[in-house]
């Protein structure tokens, strides 16, 4: 974060972004009031006894809004966790659930803990405890608050979490979708893991399929050969570099972590510095590629795309004129302050905003939960009938060329490929796209049909705000 005293909170900037877009509405203050505020924080201290002696954790479960439920919002782990940031981060979900359609409110939680600094076995007391006092309070339920991973939390933390809520409810038909983001095996969906990466990469494709929007950012063409800098190789970075580099053509230019970052402007190997920061620890030593100690300073660098996909706050008052990318995303939540926001809009960078392009983890869980309610995978159903009549459709052009001596034949590898049905993961893949493409068209329809909208962000605030607002009118706000 900006060390700046002229900065805002994190809280703050979200609420100072909701009200730059709700001046813009035709709105009663009232209910504008209602939306904004959080409805409720939950403060739990507990004690695990941990090598030899009692330790005591302090953790959060804030709920934003319940126009619809369950609410929704992943659980962090990090020693920089506070009520402010959880408050913020529950805004944000309400708000991004209503843009890409999600039928769920928002939340957040977190508990203020270095997960390095404790074995498995620690670890798992740890979140069995605080997941002991999140359910006994309802505060994590299939039908009223369903958390996921987040930073310093992941499978296994949902693992043990859907298992210590199974062993308190133990006639819960429903039990699985107490929280999403667990393993296959624990009742997890395909695809989960890189949803995240994945929905960024697909809002850049949407994005980039509309000329006068990719004009606007003074860029031109597509997503090949551009140049792209990743901010924080964590699930969300990773996976988005290394699709955006292997399926679109794009140069990974500079890859930025905590301690340094990497530059060649030929394009790095993602794949490669996955594991070398996960066989070293560190992304120095890293062969072949540029070191820069000051990673921070990389943020500045020359470049297409610039991607922010670790903490929030890291472009601020600080940096924001010196950051020089066109076209900046926000795979992370909250990367760009309201200060920063502001010097960057009068720059003429654009911003893909944080509640769209982020979206996917939460659009891929809204699919988990959906399958652990009807308890079945998805494609077992029809993926069988899709390839028998996809397979009546080959052998009658086959019959057709061999019978009149037409002499057609199949691209190599075309049969196969059109007479595979649709397993999860492709269904997983495809709503997201598709959801990605929607909530992106229903920002431009705002963004570029209203006079005073001068930013997507500003227009994805509208579209999320207009959306809750109709639910609390429908209950009779």
């Amino acid at each position: 974060m900006s060390s700046s005293a002229a900065e805002p909170s994190f809280r703050e900037s979200v609420d100072l972004m909701f009200d730059r877009a709700a001046a813009l509405m035709d709105m009663s203050p009232g209910l504008a009031q209602k939306i904004r505020v959080c409805n409720s924080t939950y403060t739990v201290r507990f004690g695990v006894r941990l090598r030899g002696k009692i330790e005591t954790f302090t953790g959060y479960r804030s709920v934003h809004s319940e126009h619809m439920e369950p609410v929704k919002g992943g659980i962090r782990y990090a020693l920089s966790v506070n009520q402010d940031e959880v408050e913020a981060l529950a805004a944000l979900m309400t708000y991004k659930c209503a843009l890409v359609e999600t039928p769920f409110g928002g939340a957040k939680g977190g508990l203020c803990i270095d997960p390095r600094q404790w074995d498995e076995r620690e670890l798992e007391q740890i979140t069995r405890r605080f997941a002991y006092e999140l359910i006994k309070r309802d505060l994590i339920h299939p039908a009223q608050n369903v958390p996921a991973p987040d930073m310093g939390t992941g499978e296994r933390e949902m693992a043990w979490i859907v298992d210590q809520y199974s062993r308190m409810n133990t006639t819960d038909i429903n039990a699985k979708a107490c929280v999403t983001g667990k393993p296959l095996n624990s009742g997890g969906i395909r695809g989960r893991v890189e949803a995240t990466g994945r929905g960024v990469q697909y809002a850049l494709r949407e994005f980039f399929r509309h000329p006068e929007d990719v004009a606007r950012a003074k860029l031109s063409g597509g997503l090949d050969g551009k140049r792209v800098i990743v901010q924080g190789l964590g699930n969300v970075g990773y996976h988005l570099a290394k699709f955006l580099a292997e399926e679109d053509g794009a140069r990974i230019t500079a890859i930025i972590e905590r301690d340094g970052a990497l530059v060649d402007e030929k394009g790095l190997d993602v794949e490669a510095v996955k594991q070398w920061i996960t066989s070293t620890g560190s992304v120095k030593g890293f062969p072949g590629a540029g070191f820069v100690e000051d990673g921070a300073a990389v943020l500045e660098a020359d470049c297409d795309i610039l991607i922010p996909a670790a903490m929030e706050g890291v472009i601020n008052l600080d940096n924001a004129a010196r950051i020089r990318a066109p076209l900046i995303v926000e795979a992370a939540n909250g990367p760009v302050t309201f200060g920063a926001d502001e010097i960057l809009r009068q720059k003429g960078a654009l911003l893909i905003p944080d509640m769209y392009a982020n979206a996917g983890g939460v659009t891929v869980s809204y699919f988990e939960w959906v399958k652990n309610l009807s308890h079945i995978r998805f494609g077992r159903m029809q993926r069988r009938a899709e390839e028998a009549r996809s397979r009546l459709l080959v052998e009658e052009l086959e019959r057709l060329s061999a019978d009149r001596g037409l002499g057609w034949t199949l691209a190599p590898g075309f049969k196969d490929r059109f007479l595979t049905g649709s397993d999860e993961l492709a269904l997983v893949r495809s709503g997201l796209d598709d959801t990605m493409r929607i909530a992106y068209q229903s920002m431009r329809e705002v963004w570029l049909g209203r006079e005073n909208v001068e930013d997507l962000r500003t227009a994805a605030y509208i579209v999320a705000i207009e959306r809750v607002a109709a639910t609390y009118r429908s209950k009779g706000l």
